[in-house]
């Protein structure tokens, strides 16, 4: 009995910092001039300290997520990351539902859910991606996007540590998300926490390996890195938002790794 009320409070605790430091972002994103036009002047007031951030990223990266990600690719077959990509995509299903709930798409919220239904049970767990197969494509929805669809307006860029591209709103919703996650949910009141951290672990690592490619080519090619990961971070989200976006727009560098 006591551990459980000790984790009924630990949870109020964590709801109240999401909502304190959700409720913080956007005030900050109200003060943001309108960004919707993608081609529009990329807002972004912390540019110094950004590129100070993708600097400590990158070198992070090469020497830490990308050779792991490419030890990854080399020890397992094309067919078995594939695999895990739909499997951990799958796991993600009730967010995806819930965030095409709250956009007020219900045809969306009706694809999601045959998704879940036909991979989980015909798939095998989701390790199949039947549904794709049978005309119903996959499409990534997160709390960002539905807070821009309840007419939050696209704010300051920023580059976070570890995380990459994002802003204030796109960060509210990556928190939001996180906490909301029922299946994270179930796993910390079951006393099962090193699941997720395995879940989480495996999608970094399956992300950074299907951008690999990606990456290696902006590394080479890019006049200026940082402003063509903004670019293309920023053209992305608004596709997301139209719900325009397919596996060839997804972001390059920095790996978006919520988009299982």
């Amino acid at each position: 009995m006591i551990k459980n009320n000790e984790i009924i409070r630990s949870t109020k605790r964590s709801v109240q910092c999401v909502i304190l430091l959700s409720a913080t972002l956007l005030g900050l994103s109200a003060c943001a001039p309108n960004q919707q036009n993608v081609n529009a002047e990329i807002y972004d007031p912390l540019e110094n300290v950004n590129r100070t951030t993708l600097k400590m990223n990158d070198a992070a990266d090469r020497a830490i997520l990308e050779p792991i990600a490419r030890g990854y690719r080399a020890a397992t077959p094309e067919g078995i990351r594939k695999v895990t990509r739909n499997f951990l995509r799958n796991l993600n299903s009730p967010t995806l539902i819930g965030n095409e709930l709250l956009q007020g798409d219900l045809k969306g919220a009706g694809n999601a859910s045959a998704r879940a239904v036909i991979n989980t049970l015909a798939g095998f767990g989701g390790t199949l991606d039947l549904a794709s197969e049978g005309g119903i494509p996959y499409e990534k929805e997160d709390f960002g996007q539905t807070l821009a669809v309840w007419g939050v307006q696209k704010d300051a860029y920023l580059m976070l540590p570890f995380f990459g591209p994002s802003s204030a709103r796109d960060l509210t919703g990556m928190l939001v998300d996180g906490y909301a996650d029922p299946l994270r949910i179930y796993l910390n009141n079951t006393d099962q926490d090193n699941l997720q951290y395995i879940r989480l672990g495996a999608s970094v690592v399956s992300e950074r390996e299907r951008l690999l490619d990606i990456v290696d080519d902006l590394r080479r090619n890019s006049f200026d890195y940082y402003a063509v990961i903004r670019s293309a971070y920023t053209q992305n989200r608004q596709a997301l938002i139209n719900d325009q976006a397919n596996e060839s727009m997804t972001g390059p560098a920095i790996p978006d790794y919520d988009d299982n």
